[in-house]
């Protein structure tokens, strides 16, 4: 007895399906190529047929692009990819989070990503954990500046510590701008993507939005705030705790980090790591962990960064691959 099915899904809206379908078809093509289905269109209906498994899979996968756009939200390659892996995950693809920027909407990619934004959605502080790519910064990002432009925060406070720089910053050219400007540049990025130009200088200069060294927290409370800190694996225990105690009356505040890339001196205990030990048990706290799974950058990086992680596992066990 085959396990083979096929399924008649029929669209209300022409003009939705056509870009649904992509140019020539191409989205469908990507769409049956990557599941391993046969997706027919015709008039205002697309036939799938595979195993049963995979039908199911694709009708979500289109049931969730279809309605992005009927939310007026165009589709690209990555937000196919995306619909595909948390399909595959068997995640609901009907209420992922989705934050409201100038630029764009920006929806969760990931099982993981969405456990993220809700954790944001919910809690006042959330750590997210895990290697490049996986969108931790950029999601804390686009939390922030959809909470300022619906009025939730006044400000948003975003900071690295500059530790590639360590002693020598003051020999680099340049003002003080100029010479932190360059380990902040990620999180200029991030804004760029999701406000026009003239608004990021704009609030930038009236102070709406602070970029900003770790140095820079010392002895402030922030209130009325959205505050990150970036790259917090290479905070010392003493600059952890500064920056933790920060946080003022409606404010929310998010800190990300991969502790497997840890750029402290040798014998420096990570801020990080010592704040997750020490604040386990704290239930209020968010702690969000993710893998290279979770990886929504070129394809190729998510190839990178197992093969690096599986490197550094042989390193410590050299002996692991002969048992």
């Amino acid at each position: 007895m085959s396990d083979n099915a096929r399924v008649i899904r029929e669209f209300d809206d022409n003009a939705l399906l056509q870009m649904l379908l992509g140019p020539a078809n191409t989205h469908l093509e990507r769409i049956a190529r990557q599941l391993g289905v046969s997706l027919m269109s015709r008039g205002n209906a697309v036939t799938i047929d595979g195993p049963a498994a995979l039908v199911e899979e694709a009708q979500a996968v289109l049931a969730d692009l279809y309605r992005r756009l009927s939310q007026g939200v165009p589709i690209e390659s990555a937000d196919i990819d995306a619909a595909l892996r948390m399909a595959a995950d068997g995640a609901s693809n009907a209420d992922r989070p989705v934050y409201i920027t100038r630029k764009r909407h920006i929806a969760a990619r990931t099982p993981v990503q969405a456990d993220y934004m809700r954790a944001m959605d919910g809690r006042e502080l959330v750590f997210g954990l895990g290697p490049a790519g996986t969108g931790k910064t950029y999601l804390a990002v686009a939390k922030a500046v959809s909470m300022m432009l619906k009025g939730e925060v006044d400000r948003i406070i975003l900071s690295r510590p500059a530790v590639e720089a360590g002693e020598r910053l003051g020999f680099l050219p340049g003002d003080l701008r100029d010479k932190v400007d360059p380990y902040l540049r990620p999180l200029y990025d991030a804004l760029h993507d999701m406000l026009p130009g003239d608004q990021v200088a704009k609030k930038l200069a009236a102070g709406d939005i602070e970029v900003a060294p770790l140095a820079f927290m010392r002895g402030r409370t922030l209130a009325n705030s959205f505050v990150i800190l970036d790259e917090a694996q290479n905070t010392t225990p003493v600059q952890m705790k500064m920056f933790l105690t920060r946080l003022g009356e409606h404010s929310r505040m998010v800190v990300t980090g991969d502790l497997s890339q840890i750029d402290l001196p040798p014998g420096t205990r990570s801020g990080l790591k010592d704040a997750l030990d020490i604040l386990e048990t704290v239930p209020s706290i968010g702690v969000v962990h993710f893998t290279d799974r979770d990886v929504v950058r070129h394809g190729l990086v998510a190839e990178i960064v197992r093969a690096y992680d599986i490197r550094d596992r042989r390193a410590k066990d050299p002996d692991g691959d002969r048992r």
